[in-house]
């Protein structure tokens, strides 16, 4: 069945035979150019595969994510326009979810952009705590003020919480701004940038290893975490709480 695939959705429990279980050889099965939509946990997919499928344009990677399928909401209405908000509005409140549940993670989050990151996918690297992104593809892009729509409630509170400079924000908002990767890091938007997927990819899971061996506390990081963030987490219906496990 892979090699017949456009798009491979994952969706599986991480356990010891699942782990690893989409390696190089498994990846070669599938259709040149097919996108992989992994919603199981990250160690079901062998990374440097990934990597390597990526680099040989065996895996599409022009988008990290195109946010909300508009295209599909509207098709999906039968041509009513409200119907076609009511499935917009059900994807935001389905994200909310999303976002809520990262900055929730009991442990650090790492975002490889390895191709465009537009509205929500723009949000969905933002939601993690280190973004890497590749420079030679793919650019950084909110594209409400474009298309002419409003954004959640959610968005503006995680873009606020997260962009540090009021003139960035503005950028990214008012302007539209389809920032590239050398660029974003210029503007605090992301932590690095990487000459092509592939190395962003590694440079993200170094990081991942080096941050493991600190073996902090899930609880403590994922509560200092949403302190950070105080207006995002009350509008995301999140609370933090004291957690005190150290030796008095």
């Amino acid at each position: 069945m892979l090699p017949k695939c456009d798009v491979v959705v994952i969706n599986m429990p991480l356990t010891e035979k699942t782990k690893g279980m989409f390696d190089k050889e498994r990846i070669a099965k599938m259709k040149k150019g097919v996108l992989i939509v992994n919603n199981a946990r990250g160690a079901i997919m062998d990374t440097q595969a990934v990597a390597d499928g990526c680099s040989r344009g065996h895996i599409a990677g022009k988008f990290f994510s195109n946010g909300f399928d508009l295209a599909w909401a509207k098709s999906a209405s039968g041509g009513s326009p409200s119907e076609a908000i009511k499935l917009l509005r059900h994807m935001v409140t389905l994200f909310k979810d999303v976002v809520a549940d990262l900055i929730s993670l009991p442990m650090p989050t790492i975002a490889a952009v390895t191709g465009h990151a537009a509205a929500a996918g723009l949000l969905l690297a933002m939601s993690h705590d280190y973004v890497l992104m590749r420079r030679d593809r793919g650019v950084l892009y909110m594209s409400e003020v474009d298309i002419g729509m409003t954004l959640p409630d959610y968005f503006t509170a995680a873009i606020r919480s997260k962009v540090a400079r009021p003139e960035v924000r503005r950028d990214v908002l008012l302007r539209g701004v389809k920032f590239k990767a050398e660029d974003a890091v210029v503007k605090g938007l992301i932590d690095s940038a990487h000459d092509n997927g592939e190395k962003a990819v590694e440079a993200a899971v170094r990081l991942g290893e080096e941050l493991t061996k600190r073996r902090w506390d899930g609880e403590v990081y994922a509560e200092i975490r949403k302190s950070l963030y105080p207006e995002l987490i009350g509008v995301l219906g999140l609370t933090a709480k004291a957690v005190v496990k150290a030796r008095m």
